[in-house]
């Protein structure tokens, strides 16, 4: 329940404060005098989207704070915790917006979005007016409004996430279906290079190998001639056995040298070892050389094979191991393709029987909601004397989508026997007020907590049906609380609380300011609004007679 409102340097508003009450609250004035300010100012705390120019001429900046009382259990208990928010017994909202169009928000003294303000606005305040703002007018949101007073929130859900789910299985298999014609293109050729790839069967590092062996054998045969001389020199009949008999013979003297050829003949051992290795490494260079020429002859072929399929693949010949292994994936896939193509077609109609499922069961429940709405409304018309109108919920099949396969749209007769059209073409201006405020009551029927403001929803009515009017919102505001800017002295005398708005010009500046009435002053007020700026006895009596109900 809104309980203040504190506005500074908005518009024509310089500094006001105003402290609402339970019931119904009416706020009266000449035309122009800043009514619907008030509403701007209000919107602007709670996040809606409006007038940009704010900020009164002059000032720095504006700023709004509203308060309201949080009963626990309250809706917007959820929203502040879901965003991190403090909850306490009182919401305190506030919104400052520069002269450079800047805007900043506080919710119980935190930094918050502007989204943040419009999700609480929703359980707050609910908002009837010149424009209303939850689309009753328009058909492209009937639809939203039939799911909110069934409560569909849950079939919708689930009906959004069918259809999400369906979207994605139509287009994984659409996808899958794309990328196999594409393979199947190719087949052919994957098929014959697969087969001459794996008939070569390159592996990675084999070029260079092959590369080095070939050149290789083609200079074995210019070296292994020599290579085998110097090999005969150092074996037998060589170094071998010249140092082997060199040692012999100091071997047999050594004793009688009184050990002056100790270290000649350790040298010559030692020169045994190392002409050993040298032999030995000698042999296995000989033995590499030795190739049969038909080594090379394949070894060769191999090698130019190998680059010459590198070539036409255009990949680097260790490549071709990899290659051969993504054209081998390609085929797999087409193999499996109709396997698979066959299960993601499976996923589909699953998916689509899904869906079906919520959308019918979204479409009952609508169904079952627009005649219920439709006598909701119809019983509320009569004490608003409609009670010949007939108002009805129309709902017709349309493509499947997020929200169902229905279209909804209000429909109204406004005398018997004539014919039925869309709400907002049918209706007169007195007439459509009536049934926004019918429409308006049911949708918020067990809405706790929420404050309704109606701006000028008696537009268009006069006498008896005013009056009418302004009982039914004395009846809604019981137990609750209703705000309306109204022009109809019917309506202000049936308010419970009374503020009137008037507008002044001192030294140049224009301001307006919004004064609580006592009863003598709802009575003058209530005499004007009956009688024009000059109040006469006769509207005087007229005003008491009304206030006194």
């Amino acid at each position: 329940m809104l309980r203040g409102l504190d506005i500074s340097n908005m518009l024509i508003i310089d500094r006001l404060e105003l402290a609402f009450e339970p019931g119904l609250n009416v706020l009266t004035g000449e035309t122009g005098a800043g009514k619907s300010i008030l509403l701007d100012a209000l919107g602007f705390v709670l996040g809606w989207r409006g007038r940009a120019d704010l900020v009164r001429q002059g000032a720095d900046q504006g700023e709004v704070t509203a308060w309201f009382d949080l009963p626990a259990g309250h809706p917007a208990v959820a929203v502040l915790e879901d965003a991190g928010l403090p909850v306490g017994e009182e919401l305190i909202l506030r919104r400052v917006n520069t002269a450079d169009g800047r805007k900043t928000a506080w919710v119980n003294d935190r930094r918050c979005s502007g989204e943040v303000l419009r999700a609480l606005s929703e359980t707050l305040v609910e908002l009837h007016g010149q424009h209303d703002d939850r689309g009753l007018l328009n058909p492209r949101g009937h639809r939203a409004i039939l799911d909110a007073f069934a409560g569909n929130d849950v079939q919708r859900t689930k009906v959004r996430k069918a259809w999400a789910t369906l979207g994605t299985a139509r287009k994984t298999a659409a996808q899958a279906a794309t990328a196999r014609d594409a393979i199947k293109a190719e087949e052919e050729y994957l098929r014959h290079a697969v087969a001459e790839l794996d008939q070569l069967d390159p592996q990675e590092g084999e070029e260079a190998t092959l590369d080095t062996r070939r050149r290789l054998m083609q200079g074995a045969e210019k070296i292994r001639s020599d290579v085998v001389n110097a090999y005969e020199l150092l074996g037998q009949g060589g170094a071998e056995t010249t140092l082997g008999d060199a040692l012999r013979w100091l071997d047999g003297v050594a004793d009688k040298a009184e050990g002056t050829l100790e270290a000649p003949m350790a040298a010559l051992n030692r020169a045994m070892v190392e002409l050993d290795e040298a032999m030995s490494g000698v042999t296995d260079a000989i033995e590499t050389m030795s190739f049969n020429p038909i080594d090379l002859e394949e070894t060769e072929e191999r090698l130019f094979a190998i680059r010459a399929l590198a070539r036409k693949h255009e990949v680097a010949p260790d490549d071709l191991a990899g290659f051969a292994s993504t054209l081998r994936s390609k085929l797999e896939a087409l193999d499996a393709g109709e396997a698979e193509q066959a299960a993601l077609e499976a996923a589909v109609r699953e998916a689509q029987s899904a869906y079906d499922k919520a959308a019918e069961t979204l479409s009952m429940s609508r169904q079952k909601a627009a005649r219920q709405l439709d006598t909701a409304v119809t019983a509320e018309l009569a004490p608003l004397k409609m009670e010949r109108a007939v108002f009805s919920t129309q709902i017709t099949a349309s493509d499947p989508g997020a929200d169902g396969i229905d279209e909804v749209s209000f429909t109204v007769a406004t005398n018997p026997g004539a014919p039925a059209g869309p709400l907002g073409k049918i209706a007169s201006g007195g007439e459509l007020s009536r049934f926004l405020l019918a429409l308006k009551v049911c949708l918020t029927q067990g809405q706790e907590g929420l404050s309704l403001i109606f701006d000028e929803i008696d537009r268009g009515v006069g006498g008896a049906t005013a009056d009418a009017v302004g009982r039914r919102l004395s009846d809604l505001a019981q137990g609750g609380q209703v705000l309306v800017v109204t022009h109809s002295p019917q309506v202000a005398a049936l308010g419970t609380h009374h503020w009137r708005v008037e507008k002044a010009v001192r030294k140049g500046v224009t301001t307006s300011t919004v004064m609580p009435l006592s009863a003598p002053e709802r009575v003058d007020e209530v005499a004007r609004m009956l009688s024009g700026d000059v109040i006469t006895d006769a509207a005087r009596a007229a005003a008491e007679a009304l206030l006194a109900g």
